[in-house]
């Protein structure tokens, strides 16, 4: 029976009153660390990314049926060991892939269309029609790594600016009515644009490194709204120079940690990472692409509802 459930992060209020609602007894910790947090009286723990819950969190862990992330990255969770207990990972990436969409989209418009650039250039008093001519999505092939929730919403996004998409995913059989799912090797010969959604593990850290990028056929441009881990900055940088990457729009940054505190508090960084920051062919947003008040709602109510459908199912199969 789930009873007890800890919040560790502040959330939309929405997910204490429902789960009250329910019958759930909510208690809410958002300042202390994992060593100072008595779990072993919960059932249940909702968390977004404050907290890293290792394996020395989940020993004392010995009532928990699940946690909860909001979100869609759980790379915050010893997912191995959390499974090897017999703890149930729910997450909830439904409710922020339409923000994270709608996010890439306006980046690369900025980036092919020197939006930013522009603006600033015209607030120092410079008006430069010419060196500032855009380059159109239409007649464009756009290849989409990773085509879960978030890739798909890309897709249905891009929909109607007549480009052709096509998507490359471990799991078979993902393509759908937006986007043709295709082998890797044909996202390296017909891609003009790339955009990264995956998540982030063993697999993807640093895919998108120099061999990588030395694989297309065309210079591309660079879209990353998963994670910063996945792209080595230090290859960016050298693709970007060479005329490999024509641009890049980063959402997130190597640099960040599991917390996705403002990186600037804590790094002395490369000199690779001060050649894109200075770069006009980079445009950066700090991890804000799933950030919208709407999906901030979306989320919460997502993970909600799996909350209550788990321990529905619990309380049937006992």
């Amino acid at each position: 029976m789930i009873k007890k459930i800890l919040i560790l992060d502040k959330n939309h209020p929405f997910i204490i009153y429902k789960l009250k609602k329910e019958g759930f007894i909510c208690d809410e910790n958002y300042n202390d660390s994992t060593d100072k947090i008595n779990i072993s009286t919960y059932d249940g723990i909702i968390l977004r990314s404050r907290l890293k819950i290792d394996k020395k969190f989940l020993e004392r862990a010995i009532n928990l049926k699940f946690i909860a992330r909001i979100g869609s990255g759980t790379e915050n969770i010893d997912k191995d060991y959390a499974i090897k207990k017999g703890i149930t990972l729910i997450s909830s990436p439904e409710g922020n892939k339409d923000a994270v969409a709608e996010h890439a989209v306006g980046m690369l418009l900025c980036i092919m269309n020197y939006i930013i650039h522009s603006h600033q250039e015209i607030t120092k008093g410079k008006w430069n029609r010419e060196t500032n001519r855009g380059i159109e999505i239409m007649g464009k092939t756009i290849g989409i790594i990773g085509y879960g929730n978030t890739g798909k919403a890309f897709a249905k996004k891009l929909s109607g600016f007549d480009a052709k998409i096509l998507c490359y995913d471990i799991l078979p059989k993902v393509g759908d009515i937006y986007a043709k799912q295709v082998k890797m090797n044909t996202i390296f010969e017909k891609s003009d644009i790339i955009s990264l959604h995956v998540p982030y593990t063993k697999k993807t850290k640093g895919i998108i490194n120099y061999n990588f990028i030395k694989k297309f056929f065309k210079p591309i441009y660079l879209i990353n709204t998963s994670r910063g881990g996945c792209v080595i900055t230090s290859h960016l940088a050298e693709a970007l120079k060479n005329g490999k990457v024509c641009g890049a729009c980063l959402d997130v940054l190597e640099y960040e940690n599991v917390s996705f505190n403002n990186i600037f508090h804590h790094h002395n960084f490369s000199k690779s990472f001060l050649y894109l920051i200075h770069s006009n062919k980079v445009i950066f947003t700090p991890h804000i692409a799933g950030w919208t008040k709407e999906s901030k709602y979306k989320m919460d109510k997502k993970i909600v509802e799996k909350i209550i459908f788990f321990t529905k199912k619990i309380i049937k199969i006992n």
